[in-house]
């Protein structure tokens, strides 16, 4: 699921955002009001300009924003069916779409819920936060990799899992109750089980508010590996992790530990087909590079699809792909194929 594109000058709770009702303005009264609403209308349309849909949405804007705010304050907004489609990114995943009108309720929650909950998220944790991403993910593995091996003076090994289906399988329950331990405003609430419950089961990837969503519910597998087992070099991505050790009978005793955790927590499983233990400098494939002790290269994959679907549009945006690894062969290949200098 791509990250969220996230104004974070505008997102965190003040006075000042909304219309001015006091101080004492409830958490509610700040999702709801005509400001948030704009600037998440706003944050929404970034990159969907010539949408059918949104066009639509837009042409009789203020409007719909109040019908919006009405609905919302009344508590007679009911959450839409959602579209269902696929995409290869690389492998098929299943994405569900809710309408415009769904979509900026979800912004609008989403920028006033993040910043409640980031601030309780493990440093480590990766997956769409500001300031953290795939790339950063990478570079900390490299770090954790020197400290552990002490500069690759010993063999450091690497135990790499996978949550088998993970927004297939969220309880919703779990997820909600996990969110009241910090949101107390009944009326935030409310909202919050409008759209989980809006989706049959589990989470819908598509939704602005899954990815916070998912981050609060593997947030508890992260105050596990980190308070209980006080795991030191564990790095989580969605539902990717990995844990670096000298030690491989050490690793191999967590794996137990961990699927008992998420089985009676979180009812959650990991995938067994994806539960690797390799030593560091046979390369460690993470986030779409395989990482090394001295370089990083791009996983063959990824870099056969980049050579398939790279055009003078895309360059840019896959150079800055490449500048994050040993890429001088790709980067050759690349200008013979669109003859760039």
């Amino acid at each position: 699921m791509p990250c969220v594109n996230f104004n974070s000058s505008n997102g965190k709770r003040q006075s000042s955002c909304g219309r001015n009702f006091g101080k004492e303005k409830s958490l509610f009264g700040e999702i709801i009001s005509w400001e948030n609403l704009n600037i998440s209308w706003n944050n929404f349309e970034l990159g969907k300009t010539k949408k059918i849909d949104v066009v639509e949405f837009k042409s009789n804007l203020k409007n719909n924003l109040n019908f919006i705010q009405k609905e919302l304050n009344t508590k007679k907004y009911l959450h839409d069916a959602y579209y269902s489609f696929y995409v290869k990114d690389p492998k098929l995943r299943k994405i569900n779409k809710a309408c415009v009108r769904d979509r900026v309720v979800h912004h609008a929650l989403f920028r006033k819920l993040y910043w409640i909950f980031d601030r309780a998220f493990i440093f480590d944790s990766y997956s769409c936060r500001i300031e953290k991403g795939t790339h950063r993910a990478v570079r900390r593995l490299q770090e954790f990799f020197r400290k552990e091996s002490c500069n690759n003076a010993k063999t450091c090994w690497v135990l790499k899992c996978d949550v088998r289906k993970f927004f297939d399988n969220i309880d919703q329950d779990i997820l909600i109750n996990l969110i009241k331990r910090r949101v107390k405003d009944k009326d935030v609430i409310w909202l919050v089980e409008v759209i989980i419950k809006s989706f049959g089961k589990g989470l819908p990837l598509g939704n602005i508010t899954s990815q916070l969503f998912a981050n609060i519910y593997l947030n508890e597998l992260d105050q596990f590996v980190k308070h209980t087992l006080r795991i030191k070099y564990y790095i989580r991505y969605c539902d990717d992790f990995v844990i670096l050790s000298v030690n491989k009978q050490y690793l191999e005793n967590l794996i137990i530990k961990i699927a008992q955790f998420l089985e009676n927590s979180l009812k959650l499983s990991l995938h067994p087909d994806k539960i690797l233990i390799r030593k560091y400098h046979q390369g460690i494939d993470f986030l779409g590079y395989v990482s090394f002790a001295n370089h990083s290269i791009l996983r063959v994959k990824t870099k056969n699809r980049i050579l398939r679907r790279v055009n003078q549009k895309s360059l840019q945006s896959y150079l800055g792909v490449l500048k994050h690894c040993n890429s001088y062969k790709i980067r050759d290949k690349i200008s013979t194929l669109l003859n760039v200098e």
